[in-house]
């Protein structure tokens, strides 16, 4: 059976860090190791982690951000597999033993993975590969177009030789290095059982729209300017930074419309003029270029009621 260490990035997470330690040490196939990474975290998280220190390996770094905090575990990893686990989320019991079997059935994969529950305050609201299909065929084409791969398991050794993750990027180096070791000749494989539980609330990286964006448009425009693109690949990569683009287009004035930026009125005219963004938010951006105060007022109402305002609710994952 392969052997993996559960590897588990931590920033200011004392209030959910337990609970991903827990979900680790209660797999039905033990890890080789958990090894946590506070990053430079000033809240409690270092007190949440006594009671594990006997059982995990805690690693204490200056804050650098996700990728770096998975860097420096991945130079103390001993596994065969490097399993991601999130600090605010969880596995369920069998999740380290499917990954095993689909391992052992599946030699050549380099990047495993099982589909994921998503939650919004404790409630299931869908599952991952619902929205994100895994790709059967062509994969350095799909990984272009989306990142359908959740919290995987990678080859240490595959890993290791690649560079391990970007560490210039704040969010999104999960998917610049799928994109990466898939170009690079790896497969990944998925277990099709929701084993994860990736967690949605306003304290995550993911939380901060125009940001994300931003570094997703940024990976992909990098990943464009690599020799050796197929035709496939190319056209994956020009749909998908044009989706991006779009999108960051639309966030962007929302984002002025919400300060009341001066340049409201004019990114508002602009997503309403840009074919690459749905009918309705285009609609609704022309109505807020008329009047962008009115606007910004009934964004900030929804939101306070849904958390999701009428620009972006069609605004996809990667």
């Amino acid at each position: 059976m392969p052997t993996f260490s559960v590897v588990i990035a931590a920033y200011q997470a004392a209030d959910t860090i337990a609970e991903a330690v827990e979900s680790a040490l209660a797999q039905s196939l033990p890890p080789l190791e958990i090894i946590v990474c506070d990053d430079g975290s000033t809240d409690g998280t270092a007190s949440a982690l006594e009671p594990y220190l006997d059982r995990i390996v805690l690693i204490r770094k200056p804050r650098g951000g996700a990728a770096s905090a998975r860097n420096a575990a991945l130079a103390r990893t001993r596994g065969e597999f490097f399993a991601v686990l999130d600090a605010d989320d969880a596995y369920l019991p069998e999740r380290l033993d499917a990954l095993a079997e689909l391992a052992v059935a599946r030699p050549d994969l380099d990047i495993l993975y099982t589909d994921a529950f998503l939650e919004v305050g404790q409630q299931v609201v869908a599952q991952f590969v619902e929205g994100c299909p895994f790709a059967f065929r062509d994969q350095r084409a799909a990984i272009l177009e989306r990142c359908f791969c959740i919290a995987p398991a990678y080859r240490r050794a595959t890993l290791t030789q690649a560079g391990g993750f970007d560490e210039s990027l704040r969010t999104g180096s999960d998917w610049e290095c799928l994109i990466r070791l898939l170009r690079g000749g790896a497969s990944a494989g998925l277990v099709d059982e929701p084993l994860y539980r990736y967690r949605f609330h306003g304290r995550s990286l993911t939380s901060d729209r125009t940001g994300t964006l931003r570094d997703r448009v940024m990976i992909l425009e990098h990943a464009g300017q690599r020799d050796g693109l197929s035709v496939s690949e190319r056209t994956s990569l020009a749909r998908s930074l044009a989706r991006q683009r779009a999108y960051l287009m639309l966030t962007e004035a929302e984002a002025a419309l919400r300060s009341r930026s001066r340049d409201a009125r004019a990114r508002s005219l602009a997503v309403a003029r840009e074919p690459g963004i749905p009918i309705r938010s285009r609609a609704a951006a022309l109505v807020a270029a008329l009047a962008p105060h009115t606007a910004a007022k009934v964004l900030e109402r929804r939101e306070a009621r849904s958390g999701r305002s009428r620009l972006s609710r069609t605004v996809p994952p990667a």
